[in-house]
C-alpha cells in the first residue's frame, strides 16, 4: 500500500519512540464510526478488529460521545474513597445484567487487571493458593495473568512467574477433577478461548465444572473479557450455557471503547477483601463511568446481543460457503460476533490481503484468523467483509 508522507511520519515517530511490542499493519487510523474507519488517506475500512474487540457499541456511538463531553465537563477524576454518582448508577446496573448472585463489583481499567482481582479474590476467600487454568487459555499480561496463561511464548521471557498455577486440558471436565487437592483455591476458564483461536467450551463442559467445584469446595471464574456485554450473541458467554461463576472477570467492551475492567462476585467472596487489601487509583473514575453507563443503555436498548447472535449466523454461514469451496481453509467456529477463520497456512499474508481491500481482521495463534466486528455492524457490511475474505481466500 502507498502512503503519502503524512502517514509515514506517523509510521516513523512511533517507530522511534514507542516501544516496539506490536506487529503493526502498515496503516495510520485517524477516524472511525460505527464499524467503519479511515485512514490518512481518507480510505475506508470495516473494522473486525474493532480494539481487539473492545468496540462492541462501534467507533463513537453518539450516546457515549455525548456521556464523555458531559462528564468531562463536570468531574474527570475521583478516588474511591468518596462516592461519586455515576460510578453509584455504574456498579447498580452492572448487578442488574450479570448472572444472578453477582453482587459486588470491584472496577479497575482492563482485563489483566480484571483478572487480578478475581485471583487475588479467590486466595483471600479459600486461604487456598493454587489455581487450576487451560491449556490454550489466556488471560493478560501481568505476572498474576500470565501466570494463568498458558502459552509458553508469553510466559518464558518473565520466569519465575508466580508459584501455585496447573493447567489442564480445556474442555475435559475430568482432568479439572483429578487436578484439585486440598490446596486449590479455583477453577479459572474462559467460556470461549479467544486468544487461543476461538474455542467455545464443549457442550456440558462449563455444567460439569460447576458441579465438580460445588463438591470440592473449590470456587468458579470465567474470563469473560472478551466475551462479555454480548459479543457472543448473550451479554455474557456463559448465559448460553445457563452457568454462573463465583467470579466473573470483564473488560473489553464495557465501557464503548474507554478503558476499564470490572471483577464481579457473590457478596461474602468480595466481602473476604478488607480497607486497603485492593484498590486502583483510576478504577471507577467518574469518565469511565460515565462511557460504560451508556454503553451499557446502548446494548440494551439496541438488542446489541441479539443482532451478534443473528449477524454472527449470517456472517458464519456465509464463511462456511467459503471454506467449502476453499483448500485454504480448515474450520469456521465460534459464537455471535466472536469467530475464528482456521486456515491450513500462516495468516500474515492474508491479514495484508484483507488490509488491502478495506478490512481490518485479527489473528488468533499461527493459522487463524479472527473477527470481533462492532456488534452495530451493518448486512451490507457483513456480506462485504464475507465478500472480501473469499477473494482472500480463494484457491
Amino acid at each position: 500500500m502507498s502512503q503519502s508522507n503524512n502517514a509515514k511520519r506517523y509510521m516513523l515517530l512511533e517507530d522511534t519512540y514507542e516501544a516496539q511490542t506490536y506487529a503493526k499493519r502498515p496503516v495510520v487510523i485517524v477516524r472511525g464510526k460505527g464499524a467503519l474507519v479511515w485512514d490518512t488517506e481518507g480510505r475506508e475500512y470495516i473494522d473486525c478488529v474493532a480494539g481487539h474487540g473492545v468496540g462492541i457499541t462501534g467507533h463513537c456511538h453518539p450516546k457515549v460521545v455525548e456521556a464523555i463531553k458531559n462528564q468531562a465537563e463536570k468531574l474527570i477524576t475521583c478516588s474511591g474513597i468518596l462516592y461519586n454518582d455515576v460510578r453509584a448508577e455504574l456498579v447498580e446496573k452492572i448487578t442488574k445484567i450479570v448472572p444472578k448472585g453477582l453482587t459486588r463489583t470491584f472496577l479497575s481499567n482492563s482485563g489483566a487487571e480484571a483478572v487480578e482481582c478475581a485471583l487475588k479474590l479467590a486466595r483471600k476467600y479459600t486461604g487456598k493458593k493454587e489455581i487450576i487454568a487451560m491449556t490454550k487459555g489466556f488471560h493478560g499480561r501481568t505476572l498474576g495473568a500470565l501466570s494463568a496463561t498458558w502459552e509458553k511464548k508469553y510466559r518464558e521471557p518473565f520466569e519465575p512467574l508466580i508459584p501455585g498455577f496447573t493447567h489442564v486440558k480445556f474442555g475435559d471436565a475430568g482432568e479439572v477433577r483429578e487436578a484439585i487437592n486440598e490446596k486449590t483455591a479455583a477453577v479459572l476458564v474462559e467460556p470461549v478461548q479467544g486468544e487461543a483461536g476461538v474455542n467455545p467450551a464443549p457442550n456440558g463442559y462449563l455444567e460439569e465444572l460447576r458441579d465438580i467445584c460445588d463438591e470440592k469446595n473449590v470456587l468458579l471464574i470465567f474470563d469473560e473479557v472478551q466475551t462479555g456485554f454480548g459479543r457472543t450473541g448473550e451479554m455474557f458467554a456463559c448465559m448460553h450455557w445457563k452457568v454462573t461463576p463465583d467470579i466473573m472477570a470483564v473488560a473489553k467492551g464495557i465501557a464503548g471503547g474507554v478503558p476499564m475492567g470490572a471483577t464481579i462476585a457473590r457478596e461474602e467472596i468480595m466481602g473476604s477483601l478488607k480497607e486497603s487489601e485492593h484498590a486502583s487509583t483510576f478504577g471507577g473514575n467518574p469518565l469511565a463511568c460515565a462511557a460504560a453507563n451508556a454503553a451499557i443503555d446502548v446494548i440494551i436498548e439496541e438488542k446489541l446481543p441479539q443482532r451478534s447472535r443473528e449477524l454472527g449466523l449470517r456472517l458464519k454461514n456465509k464463511l462456511e460457503t467459503i471454506r467449502e469451496n476453499s483448500k485454504i481453509v480448515k474450520e469456521v467456529r465460534g459464537l455471535g460476533l466472536m469467530i475464528g477463520i482456521d486456515l491450513r497456512f500462516r495468516v500474515k499474508d492474508y491479514v495484508l490481503k484483507s488490509l488491502e481491500k478495506g478490512l481490518l481482521v485479527l489473528t488468533s495463534g499461527l493459522s487463524t484468523l479472527r473477527l470481533l466486528p462492532p456488534l452495530v455492524i451493518e448486512k451490507e457490511q457483513i456480506d462485504k467483509t464475507a465478500d472480501i475474505l473469499a477473494e482472500v481466500l480463494e484457491t
